[in-house]
């Protein structure tokens, strides 16, 4: 599967409107542009309206675009807040982050007044295009939770559920991972992992498949399960990986990026509306991919 793919898909929805905190960011308005080319989005851009301006400068005529409005504001909490708000009043669809940091807009979505909070787990989902793959790997939770307990992890699993759902996946496979196949009380994330299979055999869990515990090899590979005799219907083709703790998240996420040269896409799901929480060091490719994934999450 090629995250191109979700472009194309989100096209086919009605149009929505992304609200973009702190937008005076170079790859942030080269993803806008594209998408903009590509009638992926409508977009208000919060933010210092002459670094925005400036920056637009580069891309022709954008500046004066029919689908795109610069709202001057004077802070990056500030604009933080308004992007916020635009979402909580249904003028936005999708909250995007631009050149601001991660505490200041979580702390605008988590605000008691106008956040976005909806009870539950906030959670990071990443869709990868993993080379030699034909399907989506898609991996959580690299970037929000330390350490889940076990019904965090369930509300991840959900979380993940819904945004596999939202791309065509109809029944992801879940694999929570851990180190061995075998529970082993010595290791927390095997007895979470047997619970989450059992939690979805009793029907907590629905609308997917979960089995594990599953080594990262036995969860994607069929050889390797296999090869150890594991006889399961998520083994070897798991769609989503569900990761112990953020720590193993953090290293297979990059290590797909940079050893296995992947293509990504990533949201904050959980909340009242998706989140394009990328880093700074995001490409514009990237960018553009996960505005796609946060609209077909929008519209599902």
């Amino acid at each position: 599967m090629k995250l191109d793919s979700l472009i194309q898909r989100a096209t086919q929805y009605e149009e929505k409107t992304v609200a973009v905190a702190a937008a005076e960011d170079h790859e942030v308005i080269e993803a806008v542009a594209e998408a903009l080319k590509r009638n992926l989005a409508k977009f208000l851009l919060f933010g210092d309206k002459e670094k925005i301006l400036q920056i637009m400068e580069e891309h022709g005529d954008l500046a004066n675009h029919e689908k795109l409005q610069i709202i001057h504001t004077h802070s990056n909490a500030s604009a933080a807040e308004h992007a916020v708000k635009a979402v909580k009043l249904n003028e936005a669809n999708v909250l995007m982050k631009g050149n601001v940091p991660t505490a200041t807009i979580l702390k605008a979505v988590l605000n008691k007044e106008y956040g976005l909070r909806a009870g539950g787990v906030l959670s990071h989902v990443a869709v990868f295009e993993v080379p030699g793959f034909d399907r989506f790997t898609i991996v959580t939770d690299a970037a929000m939770n330390i350490a889940p307990d076990l019904e965090q992890k369930a509300q991840i699993t959900r979380n993940a559920v819904g945004i596999a759902k939202s791309i065509g996946v109809d029944t992801p496979r879940v694999a929570p991972l851990a180190a061995v196949e075998v529970i082993n009380p010595a290791m927390q994330a095997t007895l979470d992992a047997s619970a989450l299979t059992t939690m979805n055999k009793r029907g907590q869990l629905t609308g997917c498949i979960v089995d594990g515990p599953l080594a990262l090899d036995n969860a994607v590979s069929l050889t390797a399960a296999e090869h150890k005799g594991i006889k399961s219907d998520v083994a070897g083709q798991a769609d989503i990986l569900l990761v112990p703790t953020i720590e193993v998240g953090n290293a297979l996420y990059k290590s797909l990026i940079y050893f296995a040269k992947a293509k990504v896409g990533a949201v904050i799901a959980g909340a009242k509306a998706p989140i394009v929480l990328t880093s700074r060091a995001d490409s514009a490719e990237s960018k553009l991919y996960s505005l796609a994934l946060a609209i077909c999450s929008a519209s599902k």
